[in-house]
């Protein structure tokens, strides 16, 4: 199966050069009954019919590289409200928001975390724990998920 990065530096430019950031790329499910999820934005926010002429082109794009072997469906949507976090500098971009994190193994006993980002600082993500106010630096590569929280 492709790997997420290489999907994202294939699908990059045809998302950019309709005007839109891509986001973030995901692959969920299982063999059979994938799922390829593209997130997309723009300042202006993101109408159905953005998604619309997005999926189009990337599905012409798709079929003509074929990098995804066997059946998959394709989705586009907005990041929302709840954006997920997928690029690094994102974590500076939105420094001062709640986020959630969870991570792909315990970190000082913690496996998920809920509290306000505070940056990025070389390799790890800064962030104040909503519960007990404690700070942590964590190490980007145990981040195994990031989205924006809404405020409770």
């Amino acid at each position: 199966m492709a790997e997420i990065q290489t999907l994202h530096a294939l699908l990059e430019p045809t998302v950019e050069g309709l005007g839109y950031e891509l986001v973030g790329v995901e692959m969920t499910g299982a063999k059979g009954n994938l799922t390829l999820r593209l997130y997309i934005d723009t300042p202006a926010g993101i109408r159905l019919e953005d998604c619309e002429a997005v999926s189009h082109q990337v599905s012409g794009l798709l079929d003509v590289e074929d990098p995804i072997p066997g059946a998959y469906s394709l989705e586009v949507s907005s990041p929302g409200l709840d954006r997920p976090i997928f690029k690094v500098a994102d974590y500076d971009r939105f420094s001062g928001e709640r986020v959630k994190l969870r991570l792909h193994e315990l970190y000082e006993g913690r496996r998920k975390l809920t509290g306000r980002l505070l940056g990025i600082e070389g390799d790890r993500i800064k962030v104040q724990e909503e519960g007990d106010g404690q700070e942590y630096s964590i190490p980007i590569e145990l981040i195994e998920k990031a989205r924006l929280d809404l405020e409770p």
